[in-house]
C-alpha cells in the first residue's frame, strides 16, 4: 500500500483525534493480551526481556494477541542489538582488516541494523518519544505501568 500509514483507531482516540475526521467504526479490534505469556520459542535472552515491554504495552492497551509476533521481533532485535554493542564496546568501532587497514567493526554494523529494526517496531507500538509525546493519558494519577513510565520520561 502507498502512502502514509494509516494511525489506529484506538490511537486516534487516545490521542484526542486531533484531525477531527471520522473513525472508523468497522476496524478490527483483537483481543488483547496480558503480555505475560511469553513465546517459548524465544530465545533465552528475549524470553528475559519480554515481559519488561510486555507489561507496560499491556497496561496502556497496546498489546492484542495478534501484536505477539511483532514484540517478539522486537525482543529479538534488541538482543541481538545488546550481543552487537557489547562487542563494539570490546573491541571498539574500528578493528583492523586482514591487509592491515583500519575498518568498521562488523558489529557495529550489526548493531546499526538491529538499532533501526528495533526504532520500526518501536514506532508500531508507539514505544517513541515522539509518539509518547502525542498520547494524552486518561488517567494522570498513574494507577499503570504506563503512565508511570510516561510520567519517569
Amino acid at each position: 500500500m502507498m502512502g502514509r500509514k494509516m494511525t489506529p483507531t484506538a490511537l486516534k482516540v487516545v490521542r484526542g483525534n486531533p484531525g477531527k475526521r471520522p473513525l472508523n467504526e468497522h476496524e478490527p479490534k483483537p483481543a488483547a493480551a496480558d503480555g505475560e505469556d511469553v513465546p517459548e520459542w524465544l530465545s533465552p535472552e528475549a524470553q528475559e526481556h519480554w515481559p519488561v515491554i510486555a507489561a507496560q504495552l499491556a497496561d496502556a492497551g497496546v498489546l492484542t494477541v495478534l501484536d505477539r509476533p511483532a514484540l517478539a521481533q522486537y525482543c529479538e532485535a534488541f538482543v541481538i542489538w545488546k550481543q552487537a554493542y557489547d562487542k563494539v564496546l570490546k573491541f571498539g568501532m574500528v578493528v583492523k582488516a586482514q591487509s592491515g587497514f583500519p575498518v568498521q567493526s562488523p558489529f557495529l554494523s550489526i548493531a546499526n541494523q538491529q538499532s533501526e529494526r528495533m526504532l520500526r517496531i518501536m514506532c508500531e507500538f508507539g514505544m517513541t518519544p515522539s509518539s509518547r509525546a502525542r498520547v494524552a493519558v486518561s488517567k494522570p494519577d498513574g494507577e499503570n505501568a504506563f503512565a508511570k513510565f510516561v510520567k519517569k520520561g
